[in-house]
């Protein structure tokens, strides 16, 4: 191994984010991957059957399109074609109704009858700020906001939606139920200020810029960024699971895109540091199942079709019972799943007229239960004959999901428990979270501001203090 002015351990986007800050900057990096491919949870495997690409972890990409660094880094200039449906998500319920999020703002609005006027109330200031709402809710919650009243806006209706007064102002059924299919992206029950945060945020970017999926798989995203390192002279190791600090080749940056109980095993740490990192939680799970389809989903409300994500859980009453389900340890018969259909954008995914569907259910963390056919149950409740339709499927539970990527902790894919502490205080309570107490340590994975999404951030903000502080 040649000398290297910094390292990076772990080659997801957010480890890829710091590399390209960092090789931009002309420095000679060393990237270190545990597994033989690149790009952590935005890889694409013909997972199910030849021809069918299938999206490893993140599928659609609600942030990457409004997130500075992607902005910066220009995934357009890299050859990367980020494709956006008309409809960012959908949430079906029974009887055929559902609401959509159309990236259209007003055409949301006139689907959403009695409520139309509420939605656009909720969400019209955070779309026509949409930057000033993402650079607060992607920052790392220790400056002032740059749009301040933008940031009160967005804080005030997350104090609404996380509180008894959330249905204050709907009258209906289906706006609530779309805002609270959207805020459980959390993986933890709606009705609390840090998932109330998750949805706001989504469902303005929903409007704002829209929920794109990446021509071809989100392996492009990851791709690009390799590409863009190896360019300046970059070096990759693939097959290589760091377990020490002290593996690693000298560097005056060391930054590391694992997990708080991974970075606790790597060295030894001042006594409270440690604790610090033991302490900090991880939430429920997730048991993924890819499908190759026949053709596309025959979905019950056809404007279903036109959107790249829907979530499936019924009413907002049913969402919260689910989720409370899922956070006491239990499995329930209906769960919360996921679903994002690429086929709708992007028809390179499968052979001609099939289809790939990506689907993910809320489990129990640590959980082992093969769900898949309570998945495939849930999605023929809202498309009915869609079992019809599947030529093969494949199923990777929460525990599985945690051997695969070191981390999802017990299948927790959001690399923490999304709680108001853990947004506030992501990994421990540290004016500067990026840092570690080594010199020239930092960590720079989901599990530091500004937390889970495709969106390069933590990445970029630990590169960001390492250009300031060690060169």
């Amino acid at each position: 191994m040649s000398g290297a002015d910094a390292v990076v351990v772990g080659a997801g986007p957010n480890g890829l984010a710091a590399a390209v800050v960092l090789a931009e900057a002309g420095l000679r990096v060393e990237v270190f991957e545990a597994a033989d491919t690149l790009g952590g949870g935005a890889r694409t495997v013909e997972a199910t059957l030849p021809g069918f690409r299938h999206d490893v972890c993140s599928a659609a990409h609600p942030m990457a399109l409004a997130s500075p660094f992607f902005r910066a880094f220009d995934l357009a200039a890299h050859g990367v074609r980020m494709l956006v449906p008309e409809a960012s998500y959908a949430h079906p319920l029974d009887g055929g109704r559902a609401g959509v999020a159309w990236v259209d703002l007003e055409r949301t609005v006139d689907g959403l009858g009695v409520d139309g006027k509420a939605w656009r109330r909720l969400f019209g200031p955070l779309v026509r700020d949409w930057e000033g709402t993402t650079g607060f809710a992607m920052s790392d919650l220790r400056r002032p906001p740059s749009a301040p009243v933008t940031a009160a806006r967005f804080g005030l209706r997350v104090l609404e939606q996380g509180s008894p007064l959330w249905n204050a102002r709907f009258s209906g059924d289906i706006a609530p139920a779309l805002l609270t299919g959207v805020a459980a992206h959390a993986v933890t029950p709606p009705r609390r200020l840090a998932p109330a945060g998750v949805g706001l945020l989504l469902g303005a970017l929903a409007h704002g810029v829209g929920w794109a999926i990446p021509q071809g798989g989100s392996q492009a995203i990851a791709d690009a960024m390799v590409d863009a390192v190896t360019s300046r002279g970059g070096v990759f190791h693939t097959g290589h699971r760091v377990t020490d600090l002290a593996e690693l080749p000298p560097a005056r940056a060391t930054l590391l895109d694992v997990t708080p109980r991974a970075l606790a095993g790597m060295a030894r740490w001042p006594a409270g540091y440690e604790r610090a990192l033991r302490r900090f939680r991880y939430g429920a799970g997730a048991c993924k199942v890819d499908y190759a389809l026949s053709g596309p989903v025959p979905w019950a409300n056809a404007d279903c079709a036109r959107a790249g994500t829907l979530h499936l859980v019924g009413s907002r009453e049913e969402a919260v019972a689910v989720e409370r389900e899922v956070a006491a340890g239990r499995h329930p018969d209906r769960p919360y799943v996921l679903v994002v259909q690429p086929g709708v954008v992007d028809p390179t995914r499968a052979p001609a007229g099939a289809h790939t569907l990506y689907a993910y259910a809320h489990v129990p963390a640590g959980s082992t239960v093969d769900v898949g056919a309570a998945v495939t149950a849930q999605i023929a409740r809202f498309a009915p004959g869609f079992q019809d339709l599947v030529l093969a499927s494949t199923v990777t539970t929460a525990a599985e999901s945690a051997v695969e990527n070191p981390n999802h902790v017990g299948g927790d894919i959001a690399a923490g428990a999304v709680t108001l502490w853990q947004t506030a205080f992501r990994p421990v309570p540290r004016w500067n979270p990026y840092a570690t107490p080594r010199d020239g340590v930092y960590l720079c994975s989901a599990s530091t501001p500004p937390g889970p999404g495709v969106h390069g951030m933590c990445g970029y903000r630990a590169a960001r203090h390492a250009l300031r502080e060690r060169f």
